[in-house]
């Protein structure tokens, strides 16, 4: 009885764990890609363009997320430009997914007693996508693009929000140009 009382507490805590792991792994997750061959070196301007057909929000929103990436690639060095004769075409989508979240609670009931409680509650979070994509114009052809997702909190105040896009932003482009 004592052996299949331990399992059970570390299956419990195991199992705990996981979920604390996968809430973890949903917080924040980056993706770049860039196209082989690539000469970023080259680029020294760029302009936005729409995506037809894309998933763009408010123009407060939309006006915030711009900002924020026209910051981080100043740092890179490059210059926003409005004139078609920009170095790269850049553009965003963005997409909010709904998902169910598992907190799990357990409280073993020790070596001596066995047993234990142990419950798990769901919850729907909201999970913001941008995918950011940049595309030279001379070949038409999409030479880098990075995916952000993030887990969002709908009742974090204006201050909190802009912060955490800066940071998503600023994770995003930590690696472009590519070397």
């Amino acid at each position: 009885m004592r052996r299949t009382s331990i399992s059970i507490a570390k299956v419990r805590a195991g199992l705990v764990l996981a979920l604390l792991v996968c809430n973890v792994a949903l917080a924040q997750d980056v993706t770049t890609n860039a196209m082989p061959g690539t000469n970023f070196a080259k680029y020294h301007t760029y302009k936005w363009v729409t995506v037809e057909g894309a998933s763009y929000p408010n123009q407060i929103v939309d006006t915030q997320i711009k900002n924020s990436i026209d910051s981080q690639l100043a740092a890179k060095g490059l210059a926003k430009v409005d004139a078609d004769k920009a170095d790269l075409y850049v553009a965003y989508q963005v997409s909010v997914n709904q998902e169910k979240q598992w907190n799990a609670y357990g409280m073993g009931g020790g070596v001596r007693w066995g047993g234990g409680m142990a419950s798990a509650q769901s919850s729907t979070i909201s999970i913001g996508t941008l995918v950011l994509d940049m595309y030279d114009p001379s070949t038409k052809q999409l030479v880098w693009t990075g995916r952000v997702t993030k887990t969002l909190d709908p009742s974090a105040n204006q201050a909190k929000k802009q912060k955490n896009l800066d940071k998503a932003l600023q994770k995003l482009l930590k690696g472009f140009p590519p070397s």
